[in-house]
């Protein structure tokens, strides 16, 4: 079958690099280079740095619009078995989704119909959810509403990050992608209708997004810790016994749910428990923090940036 594959993120390396090795790929359509950090040098997509590892001699296609005539007809001429999407960032029109022989595929990063969108792996450890999974969907005009062919289901662990259950996706992705190709070559895929009435919506997260409100509990605040690691960092001040304030992103933190507040602690505010422990005061029970990053110094342990302040680790 002849494939393209469309992405920019590389979570989809593995699915790419799968595909590869078993069917005849005909090229990567993936987002323009940008300009990036503070001297704006342009930078490829990561996915384009490993689809030219993989097949050098493949045409990359990098439009800025999905909807230009020319770009339609070049792919058209690719005569398309098969398009597979993975974390493109843009949705795709009709003109091109129609343009294989036999379906338009996206491998999405939840258990759709929940956590459609752009974020649905910070949604999901958010929600406190205890399950996630890879959904290979038949792609429409929607936002990631089309029909289910496959799904396959992994377990969240208690302390999963953003980062940890990105990587167990990307290893998973591959083994979904292939049962369902083969399920298409063999004619028997299914097509199972979403229930629109169970979605749940994402978005882009920005790094606006990932501050922290210490009048949430506790539990809600390490869930967003863990969906903030390791990007974008949640971040937010906190205020030291000593009144001073300092800023700080916060990537990992451990919930202390049985603390009851006091009116002398103020939310965001940083004190020693009856077990010796420095803790941080929230609207609902305290957070113990692990790993924090001081503005402008390293990423470092709690204990060893209490110790610099004069506490006890």
């Amino acid at each position: 079958m002849r494939i393209l594959f469309v992405g920019t993120s590389n979570i989809g390396a593995q699915a790419l690099r799968a595909l590869s090795q078993k069917y005849e790929l005909v090229g990567l359509l993936t987002q323009p280079d940008r300009p990036v950090g503070r001297h704006q040098k342009l930078q490829s997509p990561e996915l384009k740095q490993t689809f030219e590892e993989i097949a050098p001699h493949l045409p990359i296609f990098q439009p800025e619009s999905l909807k230009d005539p020319s770009l339609i007809n070049t792919l058209g001429a690719l005569q398309l078995d098969i398009m597979v999407t993975m974390a493109y960032g843009k949705i795709i029109p009709l003109s091109l989704l129609s343009l294989p022989r036999l379906a338009s595929l996206n491998i999405h990063a939840s258990l759709l119909p929940c956590h459609r969108g752009a974020s649905p792996i910070q949604a999901a450890i958010m929600a406190g959810d205890q399950q996630s999974g890879i959904t290979i969907m038949y792609m429409g005009e929607g936002l990631d509403t089309g029909d289910i062919l496959l799904k396959k289901e992994i377990l969240i662990a208690p302390r999963e990050t953003t980062g940890s259950l990105t990587t167990r996706l990307a290893e998973l992705a591959p083994k979904a992608l292939l049962e369902s190709l083969k399920l298409l070559e063999e004619g028997i895929a299914p097509r199972v209708p979403q229930c629109h009435e169970e979605a749940t919506i994402t978005h882009r997260i920005a790094h606006s997004d990932a501050a922290l409100k210490w009048s949430e509990s506790a539990v809600t605040l390490e869930r967003f810790i863990r969906a903030m690691s390791p990007r974008p960092g949640a971040h937010g001040r906190i205020t030291l016994p000593s009144g001073k304030i300092i800023q700080l992103k916060i990537f990992s933190a451990h919930a202390r749910s049985l603390i009851v507040k006091s009116p002398e602690r103020a939310e965001g505010a940083l004190f020693l428990s009856e077990q010796k422990e420095m803790l941080l005061c929230c609207g609902q029970g305290a957070l113990l923090l692990e790993e924090v990053q001081p503005e402008s110094r390293a990423r470092m342990s709690f204990a060893d940036l209490m110790r610099g302040h004069g506490y006890p680790g």
